[in-house]
């Protein structure tokens, strides 16, 4: 799969530019797919949530806490999880997906020191624990923040 292949789902993409109301000979004139009468056939239907005057769902149901808007979603992964790659090997985010140890790297990568690590590796993430990087260093390795 290559950019230069996508294209959107079959049925999904719909022209915008529909003529309506244009006579009865056009499949869509008179009243130009609103049918007969009715509040949503005239101007000024009520917006989407609206629910007559009773108090809509959106305001009904409770809110709590907070969202950050700027939260980042960090992915933390422990020294132990280290131990499948080589000796001497350099190891970098594309590195952990490939070897299916994460899935998504989302915002970023940190290394944490929970657990044994045996092999002098060079590891490349977003940030290290404190535990972590003292684990990697012990052995020779190098933990290099990116």
């Amino acid at each position: 799969m290559e950019l230069s292949n996508l294209k959107p789902a079959e049925g999904s993409k719909q022209s915008d530019n529909f003529r309506r109301g244009r006579g009865h000979g056009s499949g869509n004139g008179k009243t130009a797919g609103k049918g007969h009468k009715g509040q949503k056939a005239r101007s000024g239907a009520p917006r989407p949530g609206f629910e007559g005057g009773q108090m809509p769902l959106y305001r009904r149901l409770p809110k709590r806490g907070f969202k950050n808007r700027n939260t980042k979603e960090i992915v933390g992964i422990n020294v132990s999880a280290l131990e499948r790659f080589d000796n001497d090997s350099t190891v970098s985010v594309d590195s952990l997906v490939e070897s299916g140890i994460i899935k998504n790297p989302c915002d970023g990568v940190k290394i944490l020191g929970n657990g044994e690590l045996t092999k002098k590796l060079t590891v490349q993430a977003n940030a290290f624990s404190a535990g972590a990087k003292e684990k990697i260093e012990a052995l020779g390795g190098k933990a290099e923040v990116i």
